[in-house]
């Protein structure tokens, strides 16, 4: 069977072209959606993949009909492939039933897999030069070299642990967890604030 599928981003656009053209093809069946192409809850094209099975091919009227990603695309592809489905594409005449549609989804695969390296690369290098300039990834520290040093004062005054964390809000736990830790030298002494 060949089952056709054709999608519009907004109600005003028309699948007339894209359908028409799905007819001329022979399409047995025709799918299709009004909904954005990143949309994964499209309801046409997850019942046009149902109903394909293995010798059916699927046509689309050009390729950013079925996915805005090139990788969504490959993955796609590869998932078709895999259940022995054949794809084409109209316009750019892809046909992964043919040898020149087979070297196209290699390429394909290949161009997805060079832009996933590239944007784990570009993510790496942002975050090598924000850490340069000073910025600290992660949650924010549930308690700060200040916090730890007061506590600690509270505790040589005689206030218990679980006393003490409740006055810095925190859980006796993490205070206990903390103090175990050592406090930065650069911080001022608290001795002063808490005389009298």
């Amino acid at each position: 069977m060949k089952i056709g599928y054709a999608r519009v981003s907004t109600a005003d656009q028309s699948l007339d072209l894209q359908v028409d053209s799905l007819k001329q093809w022979g399409c047995d069946r025709i799918f299709t959606d009004t909904a954005s192409g990143a949309d994964c809850e499209r309801e046409g094209y997850r019942k046009a993949l149902a109903s394909l099975n293995e010798g059916d091919t699927l046509i689309v009227w050009r390729l950013d009909r079925l996915s805005r990603s090139i990788w969504e695309l490959v993955s796609t592809m590869k998932d078709l492939n895999d259940r022995g489905i054949y794809f084409l594409s109209i316009c750019e005449f892809i046909d992964t039933g043919s040898a020149f549609g087979e070297l196209i989804l290699h390429l394909m695969a290949a161009l997805a897999h060079f832009e996933r390296a590239l944007i784990t690369e570009r993510t790496c290098a942002g975050i090598a030069a924000a850490k340069a300039r000073g910025v600290r990834f992660g949650r924010k520290p549930i308690m700060d070299d200040m916090m730890l040093q007061e506590a600690r004062f509270l505790v040589r005054r005689g206030m218990s642990v679980s006393d003490a964390a409740t006055h810095i809000g925190v859980s006796r736990a993490t205070l206990y967890r903390h103090l175990r830790r050592p406090v930065s030298k650069n911080l001022v002494d608290l001795s002063g604030y808490y005389a009298g």
